[in-house]
Order: structure tokens, then sequence, then C-alpha cells
């Protein structure tokens, strides 16, 4: 992708219309799924939506065991799946195949003076013993282990001095991993072991005004200062510093604004992080010392804006929007090859097994692009199941919840 292609993409997402489904709509999703895991690619002053990264961890609620009282209206049970199509936000717990809503967050931009903000998140997570989803204000980010048992903390203020481990079955934090260099944000390996802390000078969900505009956008600088990988269980991990790629004039390379937060993930083993990068092959790794790495196999095709990445088999990566067999629907590339096949859904959230994805999707073709629900889509199938009620308002409105999934 060249500079010239970087500049379109920035003034389809300023010109992106939030009517019914038209010409352009495809440019519109993806543009929207880059604004909301947080490197959105820009080559002039665009803001950029900031999102979670989702982790991976320890097993998830026992099947058959979970007492579960939904407080009325529609309830869907059948094949493992308990869904609640009328509720947007869930009320009550959304499940299938093992793969559990976790919880959600609420996002809001809120002043702290005439020039600046924060883009905050306020939580809803699952207590395991109602089955409902309870208001959590005490974090400003989240990262859930799979089982939704454990989940990672930050407090309020950012960058943290301290890690959480909140056990959700208490609501209470059972330890606290104490470290050096601040952080600002937390995603865990697929098996759960190692969790993977971004570390940050500054609070990276800071906002300004943008230049001519009562609008808040990201700084053109990042703080980003480097990463901790750390052991779960033992709470030890080394620091390594990787500087931002914006900290010369705030600019990426190629004169892209990566924007203020620029959040590491883990792979699978451990042994590497990575992060998104707007140039192909949309990703850039690193060992442990800090050093640039090639993505192991099967790691090649993996998109920081993707968040159901790989397939429990590590067979099937989820990928971009497709928009060709269906009006909405996704790409699922070949871990290995990069072949792709399409399926339902505008935007792959996570895996259910290694044939099935929960996804955000529209009712029709009709549809905004942004009255989307929760659904399980099969690969292979053209069925759908509905999981959850219909988001309202446009990208970026105040009561859009997005989801935090945990697999078992």
């Amino acid at each position: 992708m060249n500079v010239d292609e970087l500049v379109r993409d920035a003034l389809r997402e300023q010109a992106t219309e939030q009517a019914p489904a038209a010409g352009g709509f495809a440019d519109r999703v993806l543009a929207v799924r880059r604004r909301r895991r947080n490197h959105r690619i820009v080559a002039a002053a665009v803001t950029a939506v900031v999102a979670v990264a989702v982790g991976v961890a320890v097993p998830l609620l026992d099947s058959g065991k979970q007492d579960v009282r939904p407080s009325g209206g529609v309830v869907v049970e059948q094949k493992g799946t308990k869904a609640h199509p009328d509720q947007s936000p869930p009320r009550d717990l959304i499940s299938a195949g093992g793969t559990t809503l976790a919880g959600y967050y609420l996002p809001e931009t809120v002043k702290t003076s005439d020039d600046t903000a924060v883009y905050q998140r306020t939580y809803w997570l699952l207590d395991r013993q109602s089955g409902k989803y309870e208001k959590d204000e005490r974090w400003s980010w989240v990262a859930v282990a799979p089982g939704a048992k454990t989940a990672a903390v930050l407090e309020r203020d950012l960058p943290a001095s301290r890690i959480g481990l909140l056990d959700l079955t208490t609501g209470k934090v059972a330890r606290w991993i104490d470290v050096d260099h601040r952080v600002a944000g937390l995603a865990f390996s697929r098996d759960g072991r190692k969790l993977v802390a971004t570390t940050y000078g500054k609070n990276p969900d800071g906002r300004v005004k943008e230049a001519g505009s009562e609008d808040w956008g990201q700084e053109w600088t990042s703080s980003r200062t480097g990463f901790y990988v750390l052991d779960v269980a033992s709470g030890n991990g080394g620091w390594t510093e990787v500087r931002s790629k914006s900290d010369s004039g705030g600019l990426g390379g190629g004169g892209v604004f990566m924007g203020s937060r620029q959040d590491f993930n883990v792979t699978d083993d451990g042994r590497h992080v990575w992060e998104g990068s707007p140039f192909e092959p949309g990703n850039v790794f690193y060992d442990l010392t800090g050093k640039k790495v090639s993505p192991a196999p099967g790691d090649k095709y993996l998109s920081s804006y993707v968040d159901a990445g790989k397939s429990p088999n590590g067979k099937l990566v989820a990928g971009d929007f497709a928009g060709r067999k269906w009006h909405t629907s996704s790409y699922v590339v070949d871990a290995m090859t990069g072949a792709k096949t399409e399926v339902r859904g505008q935007q792959l959230l996570a895996w259910v097994g290694d044939r099935q994805l929960i996804a955000w999707d529209i009712a029709g073709a009709k549809d905004s692009e942004f009255h989307q629900r929760l659904v399980l889509i099969t690969i292979g199938s053209e069925k759908q199941v509905p999981l959850s009620g219909f988001r309202e308002g446009d990208d970026g409105d105040p009561g859009r919840w997005e989801p935090l999934f945990a697999q078992p």
C-alpha cells in the first residue's frame, strides 16, 4: 500500500455517510474496523477510535453447571448456544459452543480541560454466579482470559504502575503485579500463560482538539516505550524497550499517522510480540529482545484489527471484509497458504471451535452498516443465528458497546 492509497483511505473515512449501505460500502466497513482496532491508517489529521485487545487464557463455564436465570424477554438456548436477540447491550449471558461474551464496554470521551480530554471505557463484566453482566467502573482496561474466570485489569489512571489479576467469580483482585515501567495495554497469549503489557510514558487514550474543529482526536505522537511479557502464574518477566514508530515528528514510516495507542499482541508460544502496520504484510514481529523478526509459520496473516485471530487448531485466520458473494461477508484465510474462503459476517470477532465464528452483521442489504448485532456463522453455510440485539447509532456514538469474548 503506497501513500496515495493511504490518503484515499483517509478521505473515504472522513466522507463516510451514515445512511443505508450504498456505493463504497466495503471501504466504509474496512474504515470502521481500522478505527475500532486503534491502528487506524491515515495520512492527515484524522482521528482514531481506540479498541480493546482481547486476550485468551484458561477454561470457561463448565457445560451444564452454570445457573443462568434470565430476567425475562427472549432467550434462545439450543445446541450449547445461549442468545438474547432482544438485548442490546446484553443483560444476560450470551455464549456459543463454549465461547462466551465475558463482558463489554461503553466508550466515552470525557473532557478534562478546554483543550484536552480522555477516551474512557466503562465495563460490564459477567457475573458467573448470576449469569448477568454487572457494571464495574474500577478499570480503564480489561483483558479476559479464556473461561471468563480471570481478567487482567488496569486501574483508572493510565499508564498504571501495577497490573491486577481479577477473579471474575468473586469480583476481587486475587493478585497485583507491580511494574517499573508504566502500562496502558494488556493482552493474553492463546494458552493464557503469558501476558503482554505495552508500556507508555503517558496516557495513550488522551485526546486533544483537532485543528480548526471542536472534535477530539489522538495526538500526533505516541509515548510508547516498550513491553513486558509476563508469566501469569509467577508474575515474572522482563521489560524490553521498543519505541513507537511515531516518536519523530509524530509520523510513522512513510509519513503515516499511526496514533497514540500502539499496543503489542503476543504470539501463541509467548516467544514473540507483534503489532499492526499499515504496510504489507500488515504486521511487524519482534523477539523478546526487541529485534524485528520474521513471523512464525501460521502467523503471517494475522491482522491487528480483526479480533477473532486464529482458529483454535491454528489452521485458519480471521480476515478482512469481503462483500462479494454476500452484501456483508468476510474472509477466512488459510494460515499457511493465504488461500481465502468467504464467509457470512461483517466483522469477525471470535472463534467457536474451528468451523464457526461470532461476528457483527447487519440484518439486510438496506440496513446501515452500523446497525449491527452479534451472530453465529458457520463456514460453508449461509445460515446465521442471532445472538444479541442491534447496536444503535453510528460508529463512535455514545452507547455503542464493544464486546469482550473468552474462548474455552
